[in-house]
């Protein structure tokens, strides 16, 4: 249920190990209809969360996933080789850096964490790196892991999707779910059919929320990118032409990035917060649709970060639901008390390129195979973390209150005070690890 990225791999993980299996996809909108195909197309490692991976996984097992999750950009681009798919690939590498002096070595923890067991994923980058590498002068210091690349992510998901129905996947899109029956076999409801099936597994991404077993393992909140016009030669000037992706150290992360086309991207979290269950059904999401309602944000973004982009127009913007876990993390597994149903969800922002490996973990969950997937640490039941509405609604508006204050100060030079520095600690994971808590 769920035709987006980590639905289609799951299928087609499936069918990899075991042709005959009869796999169906029932989407409510067209596959990448949601957040995987309207995000920024940044393919991260999860090397920036190995905290959270060694608290969930172990020292071991954290190592083992992060470089399947390390790998994921190079097996993306063979992927897209292999199955001709023109996804505007490109392998950029990635700078977290600070612009503003509170926010230089924000990253030193993560470095300390690794370097204990030998990991050197990132290096450390100066603000006259940076400068060369990008033609920004805003960023103060920062980190760079090469590994990192950019893609299409609307491209990339059709292609994906290509590759399932060539394997055998049925897909059912504009074909929401109404209702999910938790009988044995499982059925899944549609408003033009039903399927019943042996195993069923929901990847729904934000739209997850409809589950109550899931809901308090996620918080709903909006991600918003905007675009200009190509602008080549601008970009050739400012020396920022097909180079690195950047994020700042913001809470609320300000990235940039280049298009396969010359197209300059910008792009912010911290908006729109989800309520309730979204529902089901293809307006379910209807508060995350169309063109980003702040535009002004993404501009002050630009300001802080690329002043020499900060008065070219955006041709256009948009924004989609992002499902934030307490860690960052994604969780697996199967209902508690319907072992037949199967749930994958909470990629917190870095969905393209966990997804790979989020297919692996629900195919075998699916097949019922015992391995270093089905095992690992990330299979555990939804964090209880959030309350019921209309509780957590209005406590996620207090949240995002204060980061926006904390990082107001922050840039200021100033200390934001204990209510504020409380309510900004509870901001949950996204491109890396906020909270390392394990339930």
């Amino acid at each position: 249920v769920g035709g987006g990225l980590a639905g289609l791999w799951t299928a087609i993980e499936i069918k990899r190990r075991a042709p005959a299996t009869d796999v169906a996809i029932v989407e409510a909108d067209t596959c990448g209809g949601g957040a995987s195909g309207r995000n920024s197309g940044m393919v991260l490692s999860q090397w920036a969360k190995f905290a959270a991976l060694e608290a969930f996984c172990g020292t071991d097992g954290a190592k083992r996933l992060g470089q399947h999750f390390g790998e994921s950009a190079t097996n993306i681009e063979r992927f897209c080789h292999e199955h001709g798919i023109e996804a505007e690939f490109r392998r950029d590498g990635w700078i977290w850096g600070a612009t503003c002096p509170r926010h230089v070595g924000s990253w030193s923890g993560i470095l300390a964490g690794l370097a204990k067991h030998d990991l050197t994923p990132f290096r450390e980058v100066t603000k006259e790196e940076i400068a060369r590498q990008t033609g920004s002068t805003s960023f103060l210091a920062g980190i760079f892991d090469p590994t990192a690349a950019t893609i299409h992510p609307g491209k990339w998901v059709r292609g994906v999707r290509r590759v399932a129905l060539k394997c055998g996947v049925r897909i059912y899109e504009n074909s929401p779910m109404t209702r999910l029956e938790r009988s044995s076999p499982p059925i899944v409801r549609t408003g033009k059919g039903a399927i019943t099936a042996q195993r069923v597994v929901l990847t729904m991404n934000a739209w997850s929320l409809a589950i109550p077993e899931l809901r308090s393992g996620i918080l709903v909140i909006a991600s918003e990118d905007a675009v200009t016009e190509p602008i080549p030669e601008l970009l050739e000037k400012l020396g920022y032409k097909e180079k690195p992706l950047m994020g700042d150290s913001q809470l609320f992360v300000t990235g940039f990035r280049t298009t396969g086309d010359h197209r300059f991207n910008p792009g912010v979290t911290g908006g729109v917060i989800g309520y309730g269950s979204m529902g089901f059904g293809k307006g379910a999401g209807d508060r995350f649709e169309g063109r980003s309602p702040r535009e002004n944000v993404i501009r002050d973004c630009v300001v802080r970060g690329y002043p020499a982009l900060a008065d070219v127009p955006f041709a256009d913007s948009w924004y989609g639901p992002i499902d934030r876990t307490r860690s960052g993390l994604p969780l697996f597994g199967a209902l508690p008390t319907h072992p037949e149903i199967f749930y994958g969800y909470g990629f917190s922002g870095n969905g393209v390129a966990t997804t790979p490996i989020a297919g692996r973990i629900l195919a075998s969950l699916a097949l019922g195979q015992k391995d270093e997937y089905s095992t690992c640490g990330l299979v555990r039941p939804p964090e209880r973390w959030l309350p019921p509405e209309p509780i957590r609604y209005w406590g996620a508006h207090m949240v995002r209150a204060a980061i926006k204050r904390k990082d107001a100060a922050d840039h200021a030079g100033r200390t934001p005070g204990f209510i504020v520095r409380g309510l900004a600690g509870l901001a949950p994971g996204g491109i890396t690890t906020s909270r390392v808590t394990k339930n």
